[in-house]
């Protein structure tokens, strides 16, 4: 029995769809993350040799051309981007694959000679109404994390209507796609451009606390319109690996909302832009006490159990490998050390376990939220390395506060809790937090990274 090529594409799809799920699967766990990113990589590579194979592949010269300069811009910004501007970086990459459905279902319509599948056109319209709300709601997502100045946030009266009215016109416009087929392609890009607008309306009113929240949604989105376009080009792997990040992102956007006591409800039309509470920052800062490096290095050395808990200042500081120095310091004298994990710590989930990873700190000294919180009345020593939100007691004690019922990790349960940040200022929810205050808190004001790096020198002499 001869296999013709239609059979080997179908099997290599088949090899890469397997293998983009145990990529998934390995990206679980930091142990395992650089294998299952490997594997995913070989599987886009199966595809993409697999797709220019097929008989309706005119010609590979452009395909050859855009994986080059795709490489070349890929190489570049592994080697250039510094990690605090990741989440940026993934915010455009949902961006880019939103665009790229929207081309593909427009360069569909424009290429089809009739239009007789009812079923195509509804995917053609998913396809691009899903994803140009994913390409102009991630653009501004980029703008919000890059703390540019012309992305505010911006809230007016009537704005969920607004919203509203977007979503119906380009629900209709897609109707009238399918409907009326002589006009698709009118059709077709005007309901982009509606879904454009409503992609940045959805957006812009989001505050920066929710941002982790929005990039994983946005993630899944890009994977929905991937889908989409899937089976409009009738190509089954790119059905399955849409489905895939689709799924991943609904996942990733429900343990967010969890790790931050919000409903997804609230953060798509909702705010979290700081608010109000019953504790003034006068009341909450009365008695801070300042530190210096010599006095945090003493109260080290006398320590049995050190816990570390980082957030987006450390990224901002690149304190990840002063932090690794310390820990080692702190281990040759056998001082047990841990870092508790908040979900959302940082601007994207996972933000501090690869900032940590790249500074090649053990995996098993990473914990969770839950378990560090378990075991927090017999830490010595808690370090609080530029977080501020994550670790703030009016999530437990204050109803009135905009973070009401946000797990937090419990530092103020701690012995003795050093926190490490430039000023007093507020973090993403804009309100005081009372454990700088706090009679076991001390505060060490400074640069992240230099604050770690006298910490260790002191401990040293």
């Amino acid at each position: 029995m001869s296999i013709d090529s239609t059979d080997l594409i179908d099997l290599a799809y088949l090899l890469a769809a397997v293998l983009f799920i145990l990529g998934l699967k390995g990206l679980t766990r930091p142990r395992t993350a650089v294998r299952g990113n490997l594997l995913g990589a070989l599987a886009m590579l199966i595809a993409v040799v697999a797709t220019m194979l097929h008989q309706d592949v005119v010609g590979v010269t452009a395909i050859l051309i855009g994986i080059a300069i795709g490489s070349v811009v890929g190489v570049i910004l592994a080697v250039r981007i510094a990690m605090t501007a990741m989440p940026q970086l993934v915010a455009l990459f949902n961006g880019l694959g939103g665009a790229a459905s929207v081309l593909v279902a427009g360069g569909y319509l424009a290429g089809a000679q009739t239009f007789n599948d009812v079923s195509v056109l509804g995917a053609t319209a998913a396809s691009g109404l899903i994803g140009a709300v994913t390409l102009s709601g991630s653009l501004v997502a980029f703008g919000k994390l890059q703390e540019l100045k012309f992305v505010k946030d911006i809230s007016f009266d009537g704005q969920k209507l607004i919203n509203l009215g977007l979503a119906l016109g380009s629900l209709l416009l897609g109707y009238l796609l399918i409907a009326y087929p002589g006009h698709a392609q009118l059709w077709f890009w005007l309901m982009s451009l509606v879904a454009l607008g409503l992609g940045v309306l959805l957006v812009i009113s989001i505050g920066g606390a929710d941002m982790p929240v929005v990039i994983a949604l946005l993630n899944s989105y890009s994977g929905l319109a991937a889908s989409a376009t899937g089976f409009v080009l009738d190509n089954n792997l790119l059905i399955i690996a849409g489905a895939l990040v689709r799924a991943s992102g609904l996942i990733l956007t429900r343990i967010m909302c969890e790790a931050m006591n919000r409903s997804l409800w609230a953060v798509l039309f909702g705010t979290l832009q700081g608010g109000s509470s019953s504790l003034s920052d006068d009341e909450a800062y009365a008695n801070v006490r300042s530190t210096s490096a010599d006095e945090v290095a003493m109260m080290l050395d006398i320590a049995q159990n050190v816990l570390i808990v980082p957030g987006y200042g450390m990224a901002v500081a690149q304190a990840q490998h002063a932090v690794r120095d310390l820990t080692n310091l702190l281990l040759a004298r056998d001082i047990e050390v841990t870092f508790g994990i908040h979900p959302v710590a940082g601007r994207m989930p996972g933000h501090m376990n690869v900032l940590l990873a790249e500074a090649d700190i053990a995996y098993e000294r990473l914990q969770e939220m839950d378990q560090v919180n378990s075991t927090m009345d017999q830490v010595d020593v808690a370090i609080v390395l530029g977080a501020n939100d994550v670790v703030n007691p009016l999530a437990r004690t204050d109803p009135d506060s905009p973070i009401a019922g946000m797990p937090i990790i419990d530092v103020d349960k701690a012995r003795t809790v050093i926190v490490i940040k430039r000023s007093l200022s507020p973090g993403f929810a804009g309100i005081a937090n009372p454990l700088f205050g706090a009679d076991n808190t001390m505060m060490l004001f400074g640069d992240g990274k230099a604050a770690i790096v006298e910490v260790g020198k002191a401990l040293q002499e």
